[in-house]
């Protein structure tokens, strides 16, 4: 990409960037800044009220200042005019500990001082519905086993397409599109890469895929569980850790169980010792648990977890190891922040590492039929007041993640949980307005 986005923006015909970080609550917030003024934003960043976002900052706070990393910067396809570049956040000449995309870059560094280079994929999953979010947007999309309909895909090619046609241009190595379990949503897929890059791209595909969605008269949500019934939202994240130089898979070994290498099993380990805390940053929002504690949806399976068990090439589990040297995190969903979600990742694996965690007992049964008959994995918690109390008594995770940042998600995530308890629905009114 270069370093200098002046540069850039000579050569690719570039007028305006857009200066963009994520808050806590996966806000993602910019500035159009026109290329005249890129230089000087690149040196000492754009001027944010951080107490206007989710951050856990006051109207006293000086200014934040977000600074451009040149590395992430991204021409729109769709609008060329413009280009998107991911800020870290500076306050005081110091890096703003509870930032996302901060909290992220501290635990690549941990992991690179240990040897590590983490590399992860993500499987954005979104319905594509109507302006005004009640309803899906294809009146056709009636099947109760949609999954890879592939009617339906076509009848919103216009937008898979367009998005896709985005990503190839962008490099990213897109290889499938599909329509995936519940009416009206879709998934689509790249390649995986370096965390940040993944984290990155992950932010930006969430404002593409809604901007090219505006384009056409929709509205595509991530939202957990947008439809009663239906199947929610997943965001599965791939995991695998390579040597310092990102050539050597080491979670890779075929003489081991899965072809998961003993590094790769206490990594595991560690995202299973921290499952029900990890859900927090994983399953951020009250609608989260609507997914992962759902009962049975219309096409006959809600394909999310509710047991922290793991698994082979089994998608009932909350970590399935569907080949050698990776494994597949099915707990996220679409409203996880993309850098925290990483951060949490590694901080769990880091762990589970240093500390030669042990993942447990492997199952193979079909836990949504026979769940029932295991005894002692945890289960996940029921709604985010329970998750955000496990996080709080995590020492360890928040620890690994900054007290900064721990500090104030909790912070945060506690004041949204009690404006979620004291809003009064029409569920009261339907079951105890004669009591």
């Amino acid at each position: 990409m270069g370093n200098d986005l002046a540069a850039f923006a000579k050569k690719n015909g570039v007028k305006y960037f857009m200066i963009s970080y994520t808050d806590l609550f996966s806000g993602q917030r910019a500035k159009l800044v026109p290329a005249q003024a890129i230089a000087d934003m690149q040196k000492d960043g754009a001027g944010f009220a951080g107490f206007a976002t989710w951050l856990d900052l006051t109207p006293a706070h000086p200014d934040m200042l977000a600074v451009p990393d040149p590395d992430s910067v991204i021409q729109l396809p769709w609008k060329p005019e413009v280009a998107w570049v991911a800020a870290n956040c500076i306050m005081d000449d110091k890096e703003v500990d509870q930032a996302p995309r901060n909290t992220l870059k501290r635990l690549i560094a941990e992991a690179a001082s240990d040897g590590m280079h983490v590399k992860t994929g993500v499987e954005a999953e979104f319905f594509l519905i109507s302006p005004d979010g009640k309803t899906i947007s294809d009146e056709y999309d009636t099947a109760s086993k949609p999954c890879y309909d592939q009617q339906a895909v076509m009848r919103r090619y216009d937008v898979i397409a367009e998005i896709c046609d985005h990503m190839l241009a962008l490099g990213w190595g897109a290889y499938q599109n599909d329509h995936e379990d519940a009416n009206g949503q879709f998934e689509m897929n790249w390649a995986f890469d370096d965390v940040l890059a993944t984290a990155d791209k992950h932010s930006f595909f969430k404002f593409m895929v809604k901007s090219i969605a505006e384009k056409h008269g929709l509205r595509a949500t991530f939202m957990p569980k947008p439809f009663q019934g239906l199947t929610g939202n997943g965001c599965h994240a791939h995991i695998s850790v390579w040597d310092k130089a990102g050539k050597t898979n080491v979670f890779a070994d075929n003489s081991m169980e899965l072809g998961l290498s003993a590094k790769g099993r206490n990594f595991l380990g560690g995202i299973m010792k921290h499952a029900s805390a990890l859900a927090a940053i994983t399953n951020p929002t009250v609608n989260s648990y609507k997914r992962i504690n759902a009962p049975r949806t219309i096409s006959g399976a809600t394909w999310a977890p509710n047991t922290v068990t793991w698994t082979g090439n089994n998608r009932t589990h909350m970590v399935r190891v569907p080949g050698p040297g990776r494994f597949e995190l099915r707990l996220p969903d679409g409203a996880a922040n993309p850098y925290l979600l990483q951060a949490v990742i590694i901080a769990a694996g880091l762990d589970g590492i240093r500390s030669k965690a042990d993942p447990g007992k492997r199952y193979d049964i079909d836990m949504y039929q026979l769940g029932h008959t295991v005894k002692g994995a945890p289960k996940l918690p029921l709604n985010l007041l329970d998750a955000l109390r496990e996080f709080d008594k995590d020492k360890s995770l928040k620890a690994a993640l900054g007290e900064e940042f721990s500090s104030a998600y909790l912070k945060l995530k506690h004041q949204e949980w009690n404006s979620y308890a004291s809003h009064f629905t029409q569920w009261e009114r339907d079951h105890t307005l004669d009591i």
